[in-house]
This record gives structure tokens, C-alpha cells and sequence, in this order.
């Protein structure tokens, strides 16, 4: 093949979906490309198109689509492709125009076609709508995690801290001292050369040491075990687990590239199998100090991202963590309890935000509130005061930080009686005004963590009855919903929306996860149904007036992908000891997600689209 073609073909094959096509197919493919030229300011598809059909794949330039109101849909870079009447790329295209100089290469329709009867694999990229190419995306990012096991991480995942090391002509009276103080039950031994020479542990200390009576001024070399077995970081935990049931040893140094890299345990490998909800929460529950929840506390990232690792998806993540955080919140309210003695009247603990919708990542911040029975007494409210300020001051230690809009019960105002709260729920359904519409975004999503449930009940009874009577209240919720608008002028390797600090990221949640959690919210009250979590609002309104079942469907879809994108980032951040955040470099994305993520911001866009003509009179 000539230069010229290799050329080609090297660009053709390192894009979506040509890079689905074996190398035989893609050098039948190249000869029979076509090249075409638009300059800067000329519309597309050219005038003087070939009467036969075309997909166009952009070489280099820049392609502005637009709807036939002249709003911008989407644009267009290296590597993007439009079909010409015969690939659905973009919906409602009505024109285009060359925002650049654009060079193109061209491929007849029918070979596509040919393509994708020969490639299944080629032809899943083109299936015609969104809803079909977003489920194919979840399904090749997610995976069930209860279908993983130690066989699918490597052992680099499972080592939690940096080699702790200590040289052999040191006494194990000063390695027994160097063990407490960074409270590990091993150390690996260097020599002078700072090569390992073998592993100190605790049974080494009781049996070579203690139980023949020889002095602490021993030296570590005497008594530690050298012949030592180690494990590269990209073994698989299994064969890690395989290694050291064979050899019946506890401890095993790993190493890498650069060197060690810790050292793995068998408490690191029966914790992995143990890091879920169920066992982490239980630990939370028996805590018997708070410095026993704030140990556990830090286990969370860890609980995040051994879900990832599983091929979890952001429901997942979102419902293990919560799970978790609620019961940080109920050891607390129960140590509170034990400390100032039991309540006076009944009152409710209530979650809001996250928390309540279980859609919570690791350590996120506190929304929370106290409904007190309206048979609460003078003087009752120094008790709840300071069961609130023991439980947000506990839950801020365990690293869910104070909420910075003082959204907690041991705000006054959020801890109030059942009446009190009663009138909250009135006024902000009939008097709609901004302030009100923020907390409605935050209370409206509202449930029961610890106490009388029916104190919430009722309140929840009356607030979707009035909600759904009020559409006034309604459209505004609308208003609200549709202030958040996802980016369709994603492309390159920027996002066109900058908001300063964040410039050239992707905003994840702002771009894609509010928008759906504020549509699901509204379709709930418009519907009065009481579902909290934003999938199982989705669904439960299915079919009804606000919502379509094949809307839903694809909304469920475009916020799993989306959300799922987030937690994998923040599972990568977690894994680097970085903060985790929503803000998403676009070159971390591959070509293909970008394409997906193309699809589930336009479906968003379209629902918010008849969210605005149906209430837009209204608001």
C-alpha cells in the first residue's frame, strides 16, 4: 500500500467504529475512499453533493449542524462522522455549515451497509437511536459486580500504603517500636544496598524471639524470615491468594517497575472479599468509639472504588455508599441517645438531598433535618439540640463535612415540629419564589433515617397533594429543571461552557446528572407519587401524562451512562489519593464515549425541550 494510503488508513482505523473492522477489511476499505474539500463559511452537505449517498468522516476542520430554527445541535471534529441519509448521526439536522476549512473523507453508503452485515461489532455504533446505542454503552462499561471476584483485580489495587521498611542491623526492639507506631504487624527488611533481605513479623517476634528467650537488642536480621517469595502489582489477586495458601505464608511483598510497592496481607485479601456494604456497615454498627466510626470512615473511598473495580454502575455505588452513611448516622443518633438519655416526645432523624435519593459517592457532604412531634414541650428543644450537634459534628469527623448552606438539624430551622414543617411545605408550594425553589430541590427529596416515620408520612401526604393541585408551583419546578443544560456543543478537546476554575473540563454532574434529577423530581410531583431515588422516579412515571415509557427508558439510560462515567473518574482519583470531583478532562474519555455521551445529553435536551413547551406558558 502506498504512503499516501497508509496514512489513511492508520486515521480511518484509530476512530469509532472503522477501529471495530479487522485489518483485512480496513485495507479493502481505503482504496476506495473519496476526498472532499469545504472551505470556512460554505454550507454542508455541499450543494454539489454526489447523488450518491455519503457518510462523511472529518479529516481535519470544523462542521457547526443546526435545526431548522438555526439553533445550534451539535458540531463537529477530527474523527466525527455524518451520515448522508443513510447513517442516523444526529437527530432533527436541518443544515450545516463549514465553521472551518474541513477536509473530508467519504465512503459510499452501500459499503457501509456491506460493513455492517459482514461486522456485527462495526454495525452496533450505527444502531438508529439513542436509546439502542446508550444500552450498548452500558453495557460495555458496567457490568454486574456480584459476578466478580478476586480473579479480575490485580494485585496492585488491594496495596492501601507505601512499603514501611526497616534495615536488617536494626534491633527488634526498635522494629517492634517502628510496628506500633505506624500499626502495621510487618515489616520489610532491606540491607545495605537497600535490596530486600526478608520480612519481620509479628509471629517472628513470638516464636523466634519471645518464646526462646533472647533479648530485644537482637538483631532483626537473626529472627526475620529471608528466601522471601514476592508478587508483581499486576498479578491477579487470586494468584496472589493461590501463592500464599501453596506456601502458607501471610505476608507477601509486591513489586513493580520502580520496585516494591507494598506489601499485600491476607487480612488485605479477605477484606476485599468483606469490602461491600453489608460488612463495612456492620462495622459501623458495633463501633464501639468514635474513633472505631472515623477508622471505618476511611474505608468508604475504598468501598467506592472496589465497586468500580466490579464493574459496578453508578446505581451501584450510589446505593452501597448511602447505605453506609446511613449507618454512620444511625451509631451516631443511637451513641447521642445513650449519652443524653431518651428523646422526650417521638421525632424523626430525616435524610435530604443525595442521601435521600441513595445516590451518594464517597463522603459527601450533610443535608439533614429533625421532625419533632407537635406534643414537644418548652425546654424539649435544648434536648434535640444537642443530639443534632452531637450527630453532625460525629458525621462531619467521619468525613461527610458540615453542609455549606447549614442545611443540618443543628440549624434551628431545620429542626422544628411536625406543623412547623407543615407550613415550610405550603409556602414553598404556594409562594414559589427563588429561595423556595432551592430548598424544594433539596426537601422535596426527603426520607426517614432514624425515628417515628409517620411524623414524614404525614407531611409527604400533603406535600404531594399540594403539589400536584398547584401547577403554577409546577411550571416554576419546571423553570427550575431546565436551568441546567447539557452541553451539546461538546467537541474536540474542549467543552464549550467554561466556568472559570474549570476551564476545558467536563461537568459531569451540572451537565448531566442535575438535569435528570430535577426532570424525575418534577415528574413525581406533577404525578404525586412519593419514589425519592431519580431511577425509581423514572420508572414509576412511565407511561403517565409527564412522561412517556420510551422517554423514561431512554432518561434511565442517559443518567446511568453518565453518572457511571462519574464514578468511574472519581474511582481513578480515589485510586491516585486525589479528591474526588465531577470535573472530567475530555481527553480521559474515549472516542466512543464521547459519541455516547453526544447521545444521552441529546436526550436529555430533547425531554427538557417538551418539559419547556408544556410548561413554558405556565412559568
Amino acid at each position: 500500500m502506498e504512503v499516501e494510503l497508509l496514512e489513511i488508513r492508520d486515521f480511518v482505523a484509530s476512530h469509532p467504529p472503522f477501529d471495530a473492522l479487522p485489518g483485512e477489511a480496513l485495507n479493502e476499505l481505503t482504496p476506495t475512499l473519496s476526498i472532499r474539500y469545504i472551505r470556512r463559511g460554505k454550507e454542508f452537505p455541499p450543494s454539489d453533493a454526489s447523488p450518491t449517498p455519503l457518510v462523511y468522516l472529518v479529516r481535519r476542520g470544523a462542521i457547526s449542524l443546526f435545526d431548522d430554527g438555526n439553533k445550534l445541535l451539535t458540531k463537529l471534529g477530527e474523527g466525527d462522522l455524518y451520515g448522508d441519509h443513510c447513517v442516523v448521526t444526529q437527530e432533527s439536522v436541518d443544515h450545516g455549515e463549514a465553521t472551518e476549512d474541513t477536509l473530508f473523507y467519504l465512503v459510499p453508503c452501500e459499503t457501509m451497509s456491506t460493513l455492517q452485515k459482514k461486522f456485527p461489532d462495526f454495525a452496533r455504533f450505527f444502531e438508529p437511536e439513542s436509546r439502542d446505542r446508550l444500552k450498548l454503552a452500558l453495557e460495555r462499561i458496567s457490568k454486574d459486580p456480584n459476578g466478580q471476584s478476586l480473579a479480575n483485580l490485580k494485585v496492585r489495587d488491594l496495596v492501601k500504603r507505601d512499603p514501611i521498611c526497616i534495615k536488617s542491623d536494626k534491633t527488634v526492639y526498635e522494629a517492634a517500636k517502628y510496628m506500633s507506631e505506624v500499626k502495621v504487624s510487618s515489616l520489610l527488611i532491606s540491607d545495605d544496598d537497600n535490596n530486600l533481605a526478608g520480612i519481620l513479623t509479628d509471629r517472628d517476634i513470638r516464636s523466634r524471639l519471645v518464646a526462646k528467650g533472647k533479648p530485644l537488642e537482637t538483631p532483626v536480621s537473626e529472627i526475620m524470615t529471608s528466601g522471601i517469595l514476592t508478587i508483581n502489582g499486576d498479578s491477579s489477586a487470586f494468584d496472589a491468594l493461590m501463592m500464599m495458601t501453596q506456601e502458607g505464608i501471610h505476608h507477601l511483598p509486591v513489586t513493580g517497575d520502580d520496585g516494591l510497592l507494598g506489601m499485600l496481607t491476607t487480612t488485605d485479601l479477605v477484606r476485599q472479599e468483606s469490602s461491600n456494604t453489608v460488612y463495612l456497615a456492620g462495622k459501623v454498627r458495633k463501633a464501639k468509639t468514635l474513633d472505631d466510626m472515623i477508622e471505618a470512615s476511611l474505608r468508604v473511598p475504598e468501598l467506592q472504588l472496589h465497586l468500580v473495580n466490579a464493574g459496578g454502575t453508578a446505581q451501584h455505588v450510589g446505593n452501597a455508599v448511602t447505605v453506609v452513611t446511613d449507618a454512620f448516622t444511625k451509631r451516631l443518633i443511637k451513641r447521642a441517645e445513650e449519652k443524653f438519655g431518651p428523646p422526650p416526645v417521638p421525632y424523626a432523624w430525616i435524610a435530604a438531598g443525595s442521601q435521600a435519593r441513595y445516590e451518594q459517592s464517597a463522603h459527601s457532604d450533610q443535608d439533614n433535618g429533625m421532625i419533632i412531634s407537635d406534643d414537644m414541650k418548652p425546654g424539649d428543644d435544648e434536648y434535640f439540640r444537642e443530639v443534632a450537634k452531637y450527630v453532625n459534628a460525629g458525621l462531619d469527623k467521619c468525613g461527610y463535612i458540615f453542609c455549606p448552606g447549614d442545611v443540618m438539624a443543628s440549624n434551628e430551622k431545620w429542626r422544628q415540629p411536625k406543623s412547623v414543617w407543615m407550613e415550610y411545605f405550603h409556602d414553598w408550594i404556594w409562594e414559589p419564589e427563588p429561595m423556595a425553589l432551592m430548598l424544594a430541590s433539596i426537601f422535596f427529596d426527603m426520607r426517614v433515617v432514624h425515628g417515628d416515620a409517620s411524623l414524614f408520612e404525614d407531611i409527604q401526604s400533603k406535600m404531594l397533594e399540594e403539589s400536584q393541585q398547584n401547577k403554577l408551583f409546577l411550571a416554576y419546578m419546571a423553570k427550575n429543571a431546565l436551568s441546567h443544560r447539557p452541553p451539546l456543543g461538546f467537541f474536540r478537546n474542549f467543552v464549550l461552557v467554561h466556568d472559570g476554575e474549570h476551564d476545558n473540563t467536563l461537568d459531569l454532574k451540572h451537565s448531566g446528572i442535575v438535569p435528570v434529577t430535577d426532570l424525575a423530581r418534577l415528574f413525581v410531583l406533577a404525578e404525586g407519587l412519593p419514589e425519592s431515588n431519580t431511577i425509581a422516579r423514572l420508572e414509576a412515571v412511565a407511561g403517565t401524562p409527564s412522561l412517556s415509557a420510551g422517554a423514561s427508558a431512554d432518561l434511565v439510560d442517559a443518567y446511568e451512562f453518565i453518572s457511571t462515567l462519574r464514578v468511574q473518574h472519581q474511582a481513578r482519583q480515589i485510586r491516585n489519593g486525589e479528591k474526588p470531583d465531577n470535573y472530567v478532562p475530555p481527553e480521559e474519555f474515549s472516542k466512543l464515549e464521547r459519541e455516547h455521551l453526544k447521545d444521552a445529553f441529546r436526550v436529555i435536551h430533547k425531554i427538557q425541550e417538551s418539559v419547556s413547551n408544556r410548561y413554558g406558558r405556565l412559568g
